[in-house]
């Protein structure tokens, strides 16, 4: 598996992703992260969806050392010039399929925030080789932070997008914008879940649940898990 659906969306947007209003939180959320998985300088992280490299390029700008993996070259090479012209030799990026990570204890952290690949497996049992791949990258004892899309709040306010409830995917036809400001409407798909689902995909891969909480883009905290909140951060431990 080599192909996704987004791809042709990070192509679209190149560099024009990071203007939308979602990106904008990198530092608190990052600051959250490393404070929860408890990160210092020098501790090996993966990114896993890492976009454009945000998350990536703020880890390595605090000394840790992070490798961000996206299915969409674009996004890599935006990534790649990014840390160079930080000279942050901390973050480093690859073109990867988050269905075929092949890491193996590797990593002290795993992340995969802000709808990165784990949102977008949509199809039945993508989600499960995601998650087999983030266990497998992690040495023992290592820590997993992912947000996953709050299916309760889906069916409550996505009055434009349409639920899935058999499948838990919400669609949307939605508009985005290339680098130049030109307009195209595509389709959309996320993945939702609620916690109790959560717990039981992360188990089935030898994951110990120990937290999951109420987030938003750029406003990460310990909240209990709630309905209201457009996403969930799971905060897990292998």
């Amino acid at each position: 598996m080599t192909d996704h659906w987004f791809e042709p969306l990070a192509d679209y947007m190149g560099k024009a992703y990071d203007r939308y209003a979602h990106t904008k939180g990198t530092v608190q959320e990052v600051d959250h992260v490393v404070a929860t998985l408890g990160l210092t300088a020098g501790d090996r992280v993966l990114d896993v969806g890492c976009g454009t490299g945000r998350h990536s390029l703020e880890f390595a700008r605090r000394g840790i050392v992070a490798h961000g993996v996206d299915i969409s070259q674009r996004f890599i090479d935006i990534a790649v010039g990014a840390a160079g012209a930080e000279s942050l030799e901390a973050a480093t990026f690859a073109r990867g399929d988050a269905r075929e990570l092949g890491f193996l204890d590797e990593f002290d952290a795993v992340v995969c925030l802000c709808q990165g690949a784990f949102g977008m497996m949509t199809a039945d049992g993508d989600d499960a080789l995601v998650v087999a791949g983030m266990a497998a990258a992690l040495r023992p004892g290592g820590r997993l932070a992912l947000s996953a899309f709050n299916a309760y709040f889906a069916v409550k306010y996505h009055a434009d997008a349409e639920f899935d409830a058999d499948t838990g995917v919400s669609h949307e036809r939605t508009e985005i914008r290339s680098e130049s400001g030109e307009l195209k409407t595509v389709d959309l798909w996320t993945g939702c879940y609620t916690p109790r689902e959560l717990r039981l995909l992360l188990g089935a891969q030898g994951f110990a649940v120990d937290a999951i909480c109420s987030v938003e883009p750029g406003q990460y905290g310990s909240h209990s898990a709630t309905t209201e909140s457009p996403e969930f951060l799971v905060i897990a431990s292998r």
